[in-house]
């Protein structure tokens, strides 16, 4: 996301490196933020990481806030590099000054440790769940915000485990609901996932406009002072 000029990544899966560098070749960002360890969250990461040590050698280091794991898992890719070079590593959940940025992590459930995400700049304020299980912190994480960027994994079927570390987009409708946001983004779908029917179903939990993410969605949040 870019505010002002500040450039800010959240969360690098699975071929996130190449679609950066399509919107800005120079691939100069001002900070990352990763939710968590897995790596369709995390990976790209590393590619990161070698751009920047071998393409901009003594440069500063880049502010990576993230959940304790993530750089372990990273390096098991190159068990012999060092990623503190490169990144100025900041933990997660907690708040933090990032820019522009007030930056609020908040605890989610999940398989390994995961932080939540809430950005607000100038009136503006952007919420991002990471994965998540169902849980009463995922209302205050949205609360009144702009865009609410809220993970669809589960499918009809899969609600009755004892433990629940995902959620299914008529959750993710009724979260944003309970939070007051006033867009709801749906994301990391399944493979063979029906989005359209995805979108229909968090329609019925919240009233307002739902997206289904999509490889080159833009969407603009603006104060009149910044765009993210």
């Amino acid at each position: 996301m870019d505010w002002d000029g500040y450039r800010l990544l959240l969360d690098l899966g699975y071929a996130a490196l190449p679609r950066l560098l399509a919107h800005w070749p120079d691939g100069a960002v001002d900070a990352v933020v990763v939710t968590h360890e897995h790596p369709d969250h995390c990976v790209d990461l590393h590619g990161l990481f070698r751009m920047r040590l071998y393409g901009d050698p003594g440069g500063p280091r880049l502010p990576l806030y993230c959940p304790p794991g993530v750089l372990d898992r990273l390096g098991g890719l190159e068990p012999d590099a060092d990623l503190r070079a490169v990144f100025d590593v900041r933990p997660l959940p907690g708040g933090h000054r990032v820019g522009p940025f007030t930056l609020t992590g908040t605890s989610l459930p999940h398989y390994v440790p995961n932080a939540g995400i809430r950005l607000e700049a100038g009136g503006v304020a952007l919420a991002y769940t990471g994965d998540t299980g169902p849980t009463p912190a995922l209302a205050e994480l949205g609360r009144d915000a702009d865009l609410f960027i809220v993970e669809a994994t589960d499918r009809d079927g899969e609600t009755d485990r004892p433990t629940r570390n995902l959620l299914t987009s008529a959750e993710a409708g009724h979260w944003a609901r309970r939070a007051g946001a006033r867009r709801l983004m749906l994301t990391h779908f399944w493979p063979g996932n029906d989005r359209a029917a995805s979108v229909a179903a968090a329609r019925e939990e919240f009233g307002g406009e739902v997206l289904a993410a999509e490889e080159g969605l833009h969407v603009t949040l603006s104060d009149g002072g910044g765009t993210y």
